[in-house]
């Protein structure tokens, strides 16, 4: 909820004006990650997300800075200060959840949900690779908003998150799909180790069918309980077989 705030927060920002500035704008000015380190406030576990939602900010405002729009920049960064001065972001906003979500599905991508199948059939198709065969290896953010494609070339969804660090050694790419999924919520649970990775790194591919993605069953909880599950863990993850 606080991130759709903040995101929402940001987009009123930067609409206000597009008029250039002469200086640069410097990022470094907002100074976050010095207030992270001095702030008590910030660094308690319960403000983990304020934080990873100022350090996003942070990142639109270099993405600005990027392509010459200095004055919308530093007008981000201002607000960046505020926030970091002002009191608790979970205070700020509003909290109507239902809102917050019509908001967030009408800033989700559409054309590529439900698209037709892609180009694997062309001739001269790369082949595609195991993610551990990349070199150099993946990274995250390489990751992260990547679509995903079944075998049969047609896109299921994208990646929403990365989980790390399971006790057996099993990471796992948390693809969320709006089109034909159960009703409800709709990420699935895939574990990397299973997925391939085409050769310029812009698409991930399951190991069945999209036909077949009908019956993976979705994600049970939003607060990664599941992870705890090793029952459901073997259940889900013998739906796209062995690496």
């Amino acid at each position: 909820m606080k991130t759709r705030q903040t995101i929402f927060m940001a987009a009123l920002i930067v609409s206000g004006g597009v008029t250039q500035a002469l200086a640069d704008c410097q990022i470094a000015d907002a100074g976050l990650e010095e207030a992270i380190q001095q702030n008590p406030r910030l660094r308690g576990p319960a403000n983990s997300q304020s934080v990873r939602d100022l350090r996003s900010l942070r990142d639109a405002a270099f993405t600005l800075r990027s392509y010459g729009r200095h004055e919308d920049c530093e007008r981000l960064l201002a607000n960046i200060r505020e926030l970091i001065a002002g009191p608790p972001m979970g205070s700020l906003g509003d909290n109507d959840e239902e809102s917050a979500d019509k908001q967030m599905a009408d800033s989700e991508p559409k054309a590529r949900r439900g698209a037709s199948s892609g180009s694997r059939d062309k001739k001269g198709a790369r082949p595609l690779m195991k993610i551990d065969q990349l070199t150099p290896g993946l990274r995250t953010d390489e990751m992260i908003g990547a679509e995903v494609r079944s075998s049969d070339d047609k896109i299921v969804g994208e990646v929403r998150n990365i989980v790390f660090g399971t006790k057996d050694g099993t990471d796992y790419a948390i693809v969320a799909s709006g089109g034909f999924f159960t009703t409800g919520k709709d990420s699935i649970v895939v574990p990397i180790r299973s997925l391939k990775v085409t050769q310029d790194r812009s698409s991930f591919f399951l190991p069945i069918a999209k036909e077949v993605m009908k019956t993976v069953p979705v994600m049970p909880d939003q607060d990664y309980k599941w992870l705890s599950d090793q029952a459901w863990r073997v259940h889900n993850d013998a739906f796209f077989g062995k690496p």
